[in-house]
């Protein structure tokens, strides 16, 4: 069982790539510290689960295969993204800041970072299209090597949106005590929601 350099350079280049997940995290950085940020980041990492889980479990090819699920995600993903979009806009959600920080419990953070990557539909293409072409058709536990590829795509999620919250938590001091810059770097979230919302919409199978 040997991997593949290709599958951990593409894997990389998929997770490093600005998304939802990523937005996320660094808000999180932004106005409640690393800790929230680590938590977010973990959120995001086991929302793929369920991606994987669908996989296993052949619910993929139902959406590759059939328009009206796909569509059904899709859609689900844009409203979500517009909605998020929305609520960075209005200086509520992810960015916004209070002289003290709400707390969360880490199980609500988790469950927001979770719901965020639930109506990915690009995470169960990755799974259908991406994943099987470094699976041996000949492998007599493509399950087996297919868990263990999903995990090497988990964990360099999980440690690339931990140096995006570490990096935006270093940050934090310095861009809250300057309270216009705080000001475009929501208006900049909100437009990237807005982009990844039309990305989406744009999406095909």
């Amino acid at each position: 069982m040997q991997l593949s350099f290709e599958f951990i350079a593409t894997s990389l280049i998929v997770v490093v790539s600005p998304g939802p997940g990523a937005l996320l995290t660094i808000a999180s950085g932004l106005t409640q510290g690393a800790r929230t940020s680590m938590i977010t980041a973990l959120g995001c990492t086991l929302g793929i689960v369920p991606h994987l889980l669908a996989a296993l479990l052949g619910l993929a090819v139902v959406f590759h295969t059939s328009v009206y699920a796909f569509n059904l995600l899709k859609w689900l993903g844009v409203i979500y993204l517009l909605y998020m979009a929305w609520v960075t806009w209005r200086e509520r959600g992810a960015l916004r800041t209070d002289v003290e920080p709400i707390s969360r419990s880490p199980l609500r953070i988790i469950q927001h970072a979770v719901f965020i990557n639930l109506f990915n539909p690009k995470l169960p293409l990755f799974f259908l299209a991406f994943l099987p072409q470094f699976i041996a058709t000949d492998s007599v536990t493509p399950a087996r090597y297919m868990l263990l590829l999903s995990t090497i795509f988990m964990v360099l999620t999980l440690l690339t949106f931990m140096f995006y919250g570490a990096f935006a938590a270093m940050m934090r001091r310095r861009v809250l005590e300057q309270p216009q810059v705080m000001h475009w770097i929501r208006r900049l979230f909100a437009l990237s929601f807005v982009g990844l919302s039309i990305k989406l919409l744009v999406t095909s199978r």
